[in-house]
């Protein structure tokens, strides 16, 4: 019962997913991103052996057709699945199980796909897919929360949704941005307020890895405001 994207930017070749649905801690079961190589989102019934089998996938370089085979042919419960991979070249493959309830299905576009189960009907992941096709110009994150807003505002699920997530891994071999609602009356929109807290922060966490004497991060937000 999940509304989804998964992206990767032609520019950047950052790679990323974002989501909402009515379970808690969607973030935390579902999605899947290894730098340079794909990002994708195993859900519906989700199964964590499932997500590990598609993260190993991923990280052999396998294409997203190949992916979604060999997680199908793999799984004796594929038709209570919906998967949908992004794989470095920018190929998109997605499968929604026969088994699924209420409206399922996935669009796929270039470098992106968008994908449903549980919502209200097509005009959800369709919100989504226009929303992708129309903010191409705009930075791989900007573009997810975009996409799961308009699923939101479609009309997301028939019985709500209650928590959010968006991942994104640029070239490091951690999260460039992992933010999550675990339980919120309005999941999207706190996503949305909590991305643009975080969002000036971007520069500050990708520096201080490698600068740990960098300040604290309000002190050297509140400096970059003085600047």
């Amino acid at each position: 019962m999940t509304f989804t994207v998964v992206g990767r930017c032609p520019r950047t070749k950052m790679l990323g997913v974002a989501m909402a649905t009515h379970a808690p801690a969607v973030g935390n079961r579902c999605p899947v991103v290894i730098p340079r190589m794909g990002a994708a989102s195993v859900q519906a019934i989700a199964d964590p052996r499932l997500t590990l089998l598609c993260t190993k996938l991923i990280g052999l370089g396998y294409h997203a057709g190949k992916i979604i085979q060999e997680l199908e042919t793999s799984d004796p419960n594929a038709p209570l699945r919906q998967i949908g991979v992004v794989d470095a070249w920018g190929n998109a493959a997605a499968m929604t199980g026969s088994g699924n309830g209420a409206y399922a299905g996935h669009i796929l576009g270039q470098g992106w796909l968008v994908m449903g189960n549980g919502v209200i009907g097509a005009g959800v992941i369709e919100a989504m897919a226009a929303s992708m096709a129309a903010t191409g110009d705009e930075l791989l994150e900007e573009r997810l929360v975009r996409a799961v807003e308009a699923g939101g505002a479609a009309g997301g699920q028939a019985d709500g949704h209650f928590s959010s997530s968006i991942l994104v891994y640029g070239d490091e071999p951690f999260a460039y941005i992992d933010l999550r609602v675990d339980v919120h009356a309005e999941p999207i929109g706190e996503l949305r307020r909590i991305f643009e807290w975080f969002r000036p922060l971007l520069p500050y966490y990708a520096e201080r890895p490698y600068n740990p004497r960098l300040p604290r991060d309000d002190r050297w937000r509140e400096q970059q405001v003085r600047q």
